[in-house]
C-alpha cells in the first residue's frame, strides 16, 4: 500500500471517528479535514496527493450550490405558509380513524417531500401533529416518527427531494471511471422509491401504532396543577433577613411553590448570575409561584410583593404564566449561542425550565450550553410574551400551527409556481438542475416571496461546509488509489467461484449494507461523498459497462437516505426524537423493518430493471 492511500485512510478513519464521538460538530470536523488535506498539499510530501489547486476545484462542484438553492426554495416555500395552508386540511381526516389518517397524513408528507427539502417539511408540521394527535386521542410518539419516515420515502423518489441524491449526481457527472455517464433525471430514482414508498406506508398505517410508545413531550408529562403557576415581583425590605443570603438557597428558593427566576438590581437583570448572588436591600425578585406559593411569598419577613394592594384574582388570573415547548429550527440564529447569550428573559420576558437534546435531560449547567438544531426546550411566561416569540419565528413553538400571514400567503402561488418550474425545466433537462435551481431563486427574490437576508440565513451553511470537506476527501482518496483497495476488495469478496447475475447482486447487497451502516452511524450527505464514487469503481472493477454501472450508483443513493434504525442518520429522525419524548431504541424496534423493506426491495427492483436474473 502507497504511503499516500495510507494517509488517505488514516485521514477518512479520523473523521469518522469524530463524526460518531460528536465531540466536535461536524461540520468543524470537515473544516479541519479539508484545511489538513491542503496543508499537505502544500508541502508537496507524497507525489500521487493532489495539489492545492487540484483540491480548490470542489468549490466549483454545481451540487453544494444547487443544494443552497433548494434550501432557498424550501424556505420561500415555508416563508409562504404553504406547508402550513395544506397542513390546515388535515383535520378533516381525523374523523376517519387512526389508520386512514395515517396512510393519508403520511402520503402528503411523502408527496411534499419528494420535491421541497424534507427537513423544513417535518419542522414546519411538528406543531400539527401535536394538535393532530389530540383530536385523534392518541399520543404524539405515534405520529412523530412516521411522519419523519415518509419524508424519507419521499425523498428517495426524486432528484430533489434529497441532498444525497443532488450530490450524486454531481459526482456522477464528473466521474473519471465512467465519463459519459448521463446526469440522474429528476423523476429516475422512482422507478425505485416509489414501489418501496407505497410498500412502506401500507406497513406504517398497519403496524406503527403496535410498535410505537405511548410516549409525550415536554409540557404534557408536567401535570395540569404544575402549570398553573404565576409571575410575580417582589422587593428586598431594608433589615429583610434575606440580605445577604445566595438567592438559590433562600428561604424563598425553599419554598416548594416557587422558583426564583431573575433578580432586577439598580434596573439591571442579572440573569444566569442571579441564583449565585447574595441578595441586596431594595433587590427585585422575579418569581414564578402557584397559587399557594403567592400567599407563602407574602408571609416571608422582609419581602413585599410590588403593589402587593392589587394583587387580587382578577390581576393574578391576568399574569398567569403558560409553559411551552419550542424547537429550534435548523436555520435558526441561536444555534451556537449559550442560554445567557440567546437572552429569552430579556428580550421575550420567558424563562427555561428544561433543555432536552436526543432524549436527555441537559439540565445541569443549563446556562453554559449551546443550542443545537433540533433540541427542545421548556419555555414559561405570559401569553403575551408568548405570543411575542412566536412572531420572532427564532423557535418552532409546538403549541400550536404556525398562522399564515396575509401578506406572505398571497405570494403562496408563486412560491408552487416557481417550484413547478424548477422541477419541470430539470424534467424536460431544457436546464441543467443547478441552473434551474439558481433561476428560481432569482424569481422568488424578483417577486419578494423571500428576502435575501432570509434566503442566506436559511442556507444549512453547516451541510454545505460538510460537503465540501467529504468532496475534497473523496479527491484525495482517488488520487492516491485508496478508493480503488476499497473496491477491489469488495470484488475479491464476491469474486471466489461467483459468475454472472449472482455476482451482481451479492455486490449490490454488500454495497448497500455498507452504505446503510454508515448512514446510520454518520449523515446522509457524508456517506454518499464517501460511498458513491465506489460504487462506481466497484462497479468498473467486475466489469459492468457503463448503464449497469448506473445500477449500482442509484442504490448507493437509496441506501444513503434510507437511514431508519437509528435517530442521528437523518436530520427529520434527530427533530422528532426529542421532540417526541422517544428513547434510541424506539428507532431500532420499528426502523429495523423499513431498513429491510429498503434493502431487499431496492436489490429486487435493480435486478428486475436491469436484469441481473439468475
Amino acid at each position: 500500500m502507497e504511503i499516500e492511500a495510507v494517509v488517505s485512510f488514516i485521514l477518512l478513519g479520523c473523521a469518522l471517528l469524530s463524526f460518531f464521538l460528536e465531540k466536535i460538530s461536524v461540520d468543524v470536523t470537515a473544516l479541519a479535514l479539508l484545511a489538513t488535506i491542503l496543508l499537505i498539499s502544500c508541502l508537496n510530501v507524497f507525489p500521487a496527493w493532489p495539489d492545492h489547486s487540484e483540491i480548490f476545484r470542489v468549490f466549483s462542484s454545481e451540487a453544494p450550490l444547487t443544494i443552497a438553492a433548494m434550501f432557498v426554495i424550501s424556505a420561500a416555500l415555508n416563508r409562504c405558509r404553504v406547508i402550513e395552508q395544506i397542513s390546515r386540511f388535515l383535520s378533516f381526516f381525523c374523523k376517519f380513524g387512526y389508520s386512514k389518517f395515517m396512510l393519508i397524513l403520511l402520503g402528503l408528507v411523502a408527496l411534499i417531500s419528494a420535491f421541497v427539502n424534507n427537513t423544513p417539511v417535518v419542522v414546519v408540521l411538528l406543531p400539527v401533529i401535536f394538535a393532530l394527535s389530540k383530536q385523534l386521542g392518541v399520543s404524539s410518539s405515534k405520529l412523530l416518527i412516521p411522519v419523519s419516515y415518509a419524508s424519507i420515502f419521499g425523498g428517495c423518489c426524486t432528484l430533489v427531494g434529497t441532498s444525497t441524491n443532488i450530490l450524486a449526481n454531481g459526482i456522477i457527472t464528473s466521474s473519471d471511471v465512467y465519463p459519459n455517464l448521463e446526469p440522474i433525471g429528476m423523476f429516475e430514482l422512482s422507478k425505485l422509491g416509489l414501489p418501496l414508498l407505497l410498500v412502506s406506508l401500507g406497513f406504517l398505517t398497519l403496524f406503527s401504532r403496535r410498535l410505537l410508545p405511548d410516549r409525550e413531550g415536554l409540557t404534557n408529562i408536567l401535570s395540569e396543577i404544575e402549570q398553573k403557576q404565576f409571575l410575580t415581583e417582589a422587593v428586598v425590605l431594608k433589615s429583610s433577613p434575606l440580605i445577604g443570603q445566595i438567592a438559590s438557597k433562600s428561604d424563598i428558593a425553599k419554598m416548594s411553590g416557587t422558583r426564583i427566576l431573575d433578580v432586577i438590581r439598580q434596573g439591571n437583570s442579572l440573569g444566569s448570575a442571579a441564583k449565585t448572588i447574595n441578595l441586596n436591600a431594595g433587590d427585585k425578585l422575579i418569581l414564578s409561584c402557584k397559587p399557594q406559593g403567592i400567599i407563602e411569598t407574602k408571609e416571608i419577613d422582609g419581602l413585599d410583593l410590588v403593589d402587593e394592594t392589587k394583587y387580587g384574582l382578577e390581576q393574578i388570573s391576568s399574569e398567569e404564566s403558560l409553559m411551552v415547548e419550542a424547537v429550534i429550527g435548523p436555520s435558526s440564529s441561536l444555534i451556537s449561542k449559550t442560554i445567557v447569550e440567546a437572552n429569552f428573559l430579556s428580550r421575550y420576558n420567558l424563562s427555561i425550565l428544561a433543555l432536552h437534546r436526543k432524549g436527555k435531560n441537559l439540565n445541569a449547567q443549563l446556562d453554559q450550553i449551546r443550542l443545537q438544531a433540533s433540541d427542545t426546550i421548556l419555555l414559561k411566561g405570559t401569553r403575551n410574551d408568548i405570543e411575542k416569540l412566536r412572531e420572532s419565528e427564532e423557535t418552532i413553538l409546538l403549541d400550536q400551527a404556525m398562522v399564515p400571514m396575509e401578506n406572505f400567503k398571497n405570494k403562496a402561488p408563486i412560491a408552487i409556481g416557481v417550484i413547478f418550474i424548477v422541477i419541470f425545466t430539470a424534467a424536460l433537462r431544457w436546464l441543467p438542475i443547478s441552473v434551474a435551481s439558481l433561476l428560481g431563486v432569482a424569481l422568488l427574490f424578483l417577486t419578494g416571496c423571500i428576502k435575501p437576508r432570509e434566503a442566506y440565513e436559511s442556507v444549512e451553511w453547516n451541510i454545505l461546509v460538510l460537503i465540501y470537506g467529504m468532496l475534497a476527501l473523496g479527491m484525495v482518496m482517488e488520487f492516491s488509489g485508496a478508493s480503488r483497495m476499497i473496491a477491489s476488495s469488495v470484488s475479491q469478496i464476491t469474486g471466489g467461484g461467483l459468475e454472472g447475475p449472482l455476482k451482481i447482486i451479492i455486490t449490490l447487497v454488500i454495497i448497500y449494507v455498507i452504505t446503510s451502516i454508515l448512514t446510520e452511524l454518520l449523515s446522509n450527505a457524508a456517506t454518499i461523498v464517501i460511498m458513491a464514487p465506489i460504487s462506481l469503481e466497484i462497479a468498473n472493477q467486475i466489469g459492468l459497462n457503463a448503464i449497469d454501472a448506473r445500477a449500482f450508483l442509484l442504490t448507493t443513493c437509496i441506501a444513503a437516505s434510507a437511514s431508519f434504525v437509528t435517530p442521528i442518520g437523518y436530520q427529520t429522525n434527530t427533530f422528532v426524537y426529542s421532540v417526541g419524548g422517544y428513547k434510541f431504541t424506539d428507532f431500532a424496534k420499528i426502523g429495523i423493518f423499513l431498513n429491510l423493506i429498503y434493502c431487499f426491495g431496492t436489490i429486487a427492483l435493480v435486478s428486475f430493471y436491469w436484469d441481473f436474473s439468475f
